[in-house]
Parts: structure tokens; C-alpha cells; sequence
């Protein structure tokens, strides 16, 4: 890491990690399970919840995955909260439960029932009893969490193939910002055939997306398997929705952003520790100031980008 070095953020300290931490959900068809990484000192600490994505690995994309993300946000102040959803490939559900392959509704109901149990968890772990601050809560979702996130952000989604799934609305109002990485964007036309007949989930309106949110991508994050438009599709949150004030645009990234996924992963298809950095330092600025009013650290992250940086990424930001 050479350019993001000059991005500020505030010293790292020591983190616990809390594994399994089991949720009973009668009607989810089995347990939730949870990785849950914190701060080993302070209080009053912001909660962010993680939503993996869809990836090849076995255990990326579940409570096991996400370590360079969840490691660094934890030492830096804030309770990551990691569920495995019925998607993974691990302690999911079989490919054939209803609701595959992506179990978009379960996915945002994971979300909200560790919210309605946050109570439960900090009385099952003394380690963090006392210790959370439910008024500063985030979502941070990567490709198809990124939907997840979307949805609890408040965009909206139709699945083609299901008459009672027309403009549907899951937002959570106690998530009051959120971070899109290499999200899905627009349905329809934007959908390559493949996708608009086998991905008919992925036709979201982001036009009820209200809560404050930044919206990262990689400007080489070209999938034709699920669009034609190429990088593009993915910025589709921050120019088609209110809430979506910045766009971080990272210069050569893939879906990987940099290594977001794993430490030396298969996911990764752009590996770059400036790049990886970069999307490490910038989100953590952005969550600060989103919950935080009058911090300055999403401001002074941007003009440090732009002075050390402009290279590797550009933010583009939303008149006020």
C-alpha cells in the first residue's frame, strides 16, 4: 500500500470476535448463524451489518468471509455483524428450498431479525453487554448483499416470475446509512437473457432508496453474464435513487474491489492492496460522517483521495 496510506482514518485497537453466535428463527427453516467482530474496549459502539454476496467459495460468502472488511471496520470503532444467509453454501438452505437460488426476501429478513434480537445477543455475550449503540446502525451488503442492502436502504423489487413479488418494500428505518459495493443495477433491458430468465429477482427500483448511502464500484467490473452495459450497470443506485449522495469509483477495479472478499481469494479477480485500501478507508470515513453528524472524516477521506490518490479512485458527489 503505497497511495492510500495518506487517507486518514484513527488508529486501530484490539478486536474479539464472537463465533458462532447462534439465532433460533422457527419459521427460517434453520438457525441463523452469526460472526460477530467488535472493539475490545469503548462503548456506545455503531453496529454494521455485513451481507455477503453469492460467490464461488464455500465459505466466503457466509459468516466465515469478508475477513479484510471486518477486520479493519472492527478496529476501528464499529461492531460488525455478519449473518450467513440461506444463499451460502455453507449452513444454507438446499438449492431447491423455496426461495433459490438467491432467497432475496430471507436474506433482508436475517437482516432485521438481529436487529429485533440485538437485546438477546448482548445478554448471551458479556463482552459486548452494555457496549451497543442502537441509534448509529449501517449496512454494508458486496454484489448480490448489495441488493440486500439496497432493499434495506428502501429500493424496491419485482420478481418477474412471482405475482405476489410486484414492487416490493423491506426498508428497515433503523439502518440510517448504508454502503453499496458492486451492486446489482436496473432490471429489465439492462439484463443480459440469461439473467432476465433465470435472475428474475434482479429488477430493482431505486427510486424509494431514501437512506443516506454510498455506492462503490469498480469502473472495469464487466459481467456479461449478467448484463450487457458492462461497469456501468453497477453505478445504477447512486444515479437513479435520492438516497445515494456519492458514488466512489475505483480506477481498474473488478468485483473484487482490490480483495474485499477474502485474503487471497478466488473471488478476487483484481487484487490490489492500494485498491483494497482505498475501498477499506473511504467506506469507514463515509459511515463516520453518515452517523455522526459534523464529522469530518468523509471530507477529509475525499480531499485526501483527490491529493494522493486520484490515480486509483475519483468520488463523485450529488448536488446538495
Amino acid at each position: 500500500m503505497n497511495h492510500a496510506r495518506h487517507i486518514p482514518v484513527p488508529p486501530p485497537s484490539p478486536t474479539l470476535t464472537i463465533n458462532p453466535v447462534i439465532l433460533p428463527v422457527p419459521d427460517r427453516g434453520q438457525p441463523l448463524e452469526l460472526r460477530i467482530t467488535a472493539p475490545v474496549i469503548g462503548d456506545n459502539l455503531p453496529i454494521i451489518l455485513l451481507s455477503h454476496g453469492h460467490g464461488p467459495s464455500l465459505y466466503i460468502p457466509s459468516k466465515d468471509g469478508y475477513g479484510p472488511l471486518v477486520d479493519f471496520y472492527a478496529a476501528h470503532g464499529f461492531v460488525v455483524i455478519q449473518p450467513t444467509h440461506a444463499n451460502a453454501k455453507v449452513a444454507g438452505l438446499p438449492a431447491d428450498a423455496p426461495g433459490a437460488p438467491f432467497f432475496w426476501q430471507s436474506r433482508v429478513q436475517d437482516m432485521k431479525r438481529i436487529l429485533d434480537q440485538l437485546a438477546v445477543i448482548e445478554d448471551q455475550f458479556p463482552a459486548l453487554a452494555g457496549r451497543l449503540d442502537r441509534n448509529r446502525i449501517a449496512v454494508i451488503g458486496h454484489s448480490l448483499g448489495g441488493q440486500t442492502a439496497g432493499m434495506l436502504l428502501g429500493a424496491r423489487l419485482t420478481d418477474t416470475k412471482d405475482p405476489t413479488a410486484q414492487n416490493v418494500t423491506m426498508i428497515e428505518p433503523r439502518i440510517t446509512a448504508g454502503v453499496l459495493l458492486a451492486a446489482p443495477g436496473k432490471g429489465g433491458d439492462s439484463l443480459s437473457n440469461f439473467a432476465r430468465e433465470n435472475y428474475t429477482v434482479l429488477n430493482p427500483d431505486f427510486a424509494h432508496l431514501t437512506t443516506q448511502t454510498l455506492v462503490v464500484a469498480g469502473d472495469a467490473d464487466d459481467n456479461p453474464h449478467l448484463t450487457p452495459r458492462g461497469a456501468d450497470w453497477h453505478t445504477d443506485p447512486y444515479h437513479h435513487s435520492p438516497g445515494a449522495d456519492a458514488l466512489l469509483t475505483l480506477k481498474g477495479g473488478k468485483h473484487g474491489l482490490g480483495g474485499i472478499a477474502g485474503y487471497d481469494a478466488k473471488e478476487t479477480d483484481d487484487e490490489d492492496p492500494d485498491r483494497l485500501a482505498i475501498t477499506q478507508r473511504m467506506t469507514l470515513a463515509y459511515l463516520r460522517s453518515a452517523l455522526y453528524p459534523g464529522d469530518p472524516s468523509w471530507a477529509d477521506a475525499c480531499a485526501a483521495l483527490a491529493k494522493h490518490a486520484d490515480t486509483h479512485a475519483r468520488v463523485t458527489r450529488k448536488k446538495a
